[in-house]
């Protein structure tokens, strides 16, 4: 008499079984997934509507629903995936993070504390793999960041001290200190009235400051920038030239796993013929 072959292990947590696997294949199916990804967006269109007087005044009770219920499907999502995946859980990262938005959205939303349920919105960068792929390159990415990051850092705090000691006396409510002339040397950074807002009012005192800002612009919203989209950008093309390279490497094992269990189903099949009364 042939007995059932016990059932493949659950990839995504093998120690689950029975109750806690169903659960979780229910959790992970696709379905599911997108119908997550359909409350998160009409999450967002609440949260965004909530901010108009006009619409609070009409639909206020409504939205308040929607966003309560949006929440209560976050918990119950994030409930069954703790409990069918176990441990496993915790080693995804994706999984920490959703685990602390919402865990941030239970904070009591009064105040400037209530901003913070905006959060639930980025729950979508965990479901769209494409906005996945970039989280991750930035992430990667952050070391070469941050040593850019410093370098800049230093420019500014240099061309702060200078601007303070050129320009200070002559224009205190843009470079009066330290902190006044940083901020304003961002503006120029960003290009935003840098010239009839910044240069020209100081020129008319100081006809050379061109000397001062034309190479701190150079170097800042020219080089400094573009410095941090190629270590982002180098950054994605590594990650799309690993994956195929990773997908090439898993097939000749999938292949080997293959013809292991067709060498199997054929030796199975041997045997059987052999223990038949016929035989």
């Amino acid at each position: 008499m042939r007995t059932a072959s016990p059932p493949e292990p659950w990839q995504p947590n093998p120690h689950a079984t029975g109750l806690r696997r169903r659960i979780g294949e229910f959790v992970l199916h696709p379905g599911v997934q997108n119908f997550i990804i359909v409350v998160i967006i009409v999450n967002a269109v609440t949260l965004g509507l909530e901010t108009s007087d006009a619409v609070m005044a009409r639909a206020g009770g409504l939205l308040h629903v929607l966003d309560v219920g949006a929440l209560v499907i976050f918990i119950i999502e994030l409930a069954a995936k703790m409990f069918s995946l176990g441990r496993a859980f915790w080693r995804d990262g994706w999984n920490v993070f959703d685990f602390l938005v919402v865990a941030i959205a239970l904070i009591p939303s009064s105040g400037p504390l209530a901003v913070l349920r905006a959060l639930r919105v980025l729950r979508l960068v965990n479901r769209l793999p494409q906005l996945r792929r970039i989280a991750e390159a930035i992430i990667q990415a952050i070391p070469g960041i941050g040593a850019i990051a410093a370098l800049m850092a230093i420019i500014f705090y240099v061309g702060a001290v200078m601007a303070t000691v050129l320009f200070g006396d002559s224009h205190p409510e843009m470079f009066g200190s330290i902190p006044t002339s940083l901020l304003t040397l961002f503006q120029v950074m960003t290009l935003d009235s840098w010239a009839l807002g910044v240069v020209v009012p100081v020129m008319d005192a100081h006809p050379s400051a061109w000397l001062f800002f034309i190479p701190f612009i150079l170097v800042s919203a020219f080089v400094m920038l573009n410095l941090f989209i190629a270590v982002i950008v180098d950054t994605m093309s590594n990650l799309h030239e690993t994956a195929p390279r990773d997908e090439r490497q898993a097939l000749p094992h999938d292949r080997e796993l293959a013809a292991m269990r067709h060498e199997l189903a054929e030796i199975k099949a041997l045997l059987l013929k052999q223990q038949s009364p016929g035989s």
